[in-house]
């Protein structure tokens, strides 16, 4: 995990998330809108959930791929 100002990526193997304020990357190449609301949840996408599950969700999705 590298955590900067503007973004935060997150690294398993060759592949990597980047999260920026307005956005989320994918090492594939595809883009999502993001962003934290001041609620705790994660507008992801235009879906709304909790940030502890998005992240679980995401880490999950990341460690299945390998």
């Amino acid at each position: 995990m590298e955590v900067g100002a503007d973004e935060i990526t997150l690294r398993v193997a060759n592949r990597w998330l980047r999260f920026t304020h307005e956005t989320l990357q994918y090492s594939e190449g595809n883009q999502s809108d993001f962003s934290l609301q001041e609620d705790g949840t994660v507008k992801l996408n235009g879906t709304t959930e909790e940030m502890d599950l998005a992240a679980e969700r995401l880490a999950r999705e990341m460690m299945q791929s390998e």
